[in-house]
Order: structure tokens, then C-alpha cells, then sequence
């Protein structure tokens, strides 16, 4: 047996001796690499989550943003209607007032033409009934007249009415 265990421990021996320099050689080769890759790995992780929530915060600004504009616009939108309206309703006044204005104008015309007619022909009528009457009168003068002393009584009655006047 004692050959056994020496063989058994300087297999022991060589076999720690191998597994250091195995510990060693994959230190220096294999654990600084593997380690310097898990790092980078976990910094581009944690980068990428950064920009995972600066993206995801810039979403949500921009989201609040164009809320904003759109609430604006809605309101901008509302005031160029209710101007439009008013526009509208001026417009539609002024229309009527000039409307209204023309209409009285015109009646205005046709009432002063009417009044124009009126008296052109009143005095048309006058100057017809007054030839009418001066001949009628000169008819019923000629018929009673026709004596010399009835004649002297009517210059007699008008220069006593003339006085009295």
C-alpha cells in the first residue's frame, strides 16, 4: 500500500499542481475576458434601459405636448367660428339695414311721386272746374242778361258787395 498512497498522493499533488495552473491560465485568458464581457454586457443593459425610459418619458412628453396642441387648436378653432359667426351676423345686419334703408327710400320716392300726381292733378281738377264753372257762369249770364236793366241790377249788386267788402 505504500506505494499506492505515494502514487495516490503525487497524483494529488500533480493533479492540485494542474488544477492551479488551470485556475491560473483560465484567469488570466479566460476569467478577465469573460468578466470584462459580462461588465460591457451589463452596461449595455443598463444603458439600453436608460434610454428605455428616456424614450418611453419623451413618448409621454410628446404625448402631453401634442394634447396641448390639440387642445389649442380646438380652442383656436372655436374662436375663428364664433368670429366667422359674428362676421356672418354683421354682415347679415348690415344687409338688412341697407335693405331697409333702400325700401324706405324707395317708398319714400314713391310717396312723394304720389303726392306730386296727387297735386298735379288736383290742380289739373281745379283748373277744369274753374273753366267749367266760368262757362257754366257765363252760360246762366248770357241767359239772364239778356235784358239791359237786369244787366244794370248785377253791376249794381257787385259794386254795392265790393264796397262792403
Amino acid at each position: 500500500m505504500g506505494l499506492l498512497e505515494n502514487f495516490s498522493s503525487g497524483l494529488f499533488i500533480i493533479q492540485s499542481l494542474i488544477f492551479i495552473v488551470l485556475i491560473f491560465v483560465l484567469k488570466k485568458f479566460a476569467w478577465k475576458p469573460i468578466l470584462d464581457a459580462l461588465n460591457e454586457r451589463e452596461v449595455t443593459i443598463v444603458d439600453s434601459l436608460n434610454q428605455a425610459k428616456l424614450a418611453k418619458q419623451e413618448v409621454q412628453n410628446l404625448k402631453a405636448e401634442n394634447e396641448n396642441i390639440i387642445r389649442e387648436a380646438k380652442v383656436e378653432r372655436d374662436n375663428i367660428l364664433k368670429e366667422a359667426r359674428e362676421i356672418k351676423d354683421r354682415i347679415v345686419g348690415e344687409a338688412k339695414d341697407l335693405a331697409k334703408a333702400e325700401g324706405d327710400k324707395m317708398i319714400e320716392q314713391a310717396r312723394q311721386s304720389i303726392q306730386a300726381e296727387k297735386s298735379a292733378a288736383m290742380s289739373d281738377i281745379k283748373s277744369q272746374i274753374g273753366t267749367l264753372s266760368v262757362n257754366i257762369a257765363e252760360s246762366i249770364l248770357k241767359q239772364k242778361l239778356d235784358n239791359d236793366g237786369a244787366q244794370n241790377a248785377l253791376v249794381e249788386n257787385i259794386l254795392n258787395n265790393t264796397n262792403l267788402n
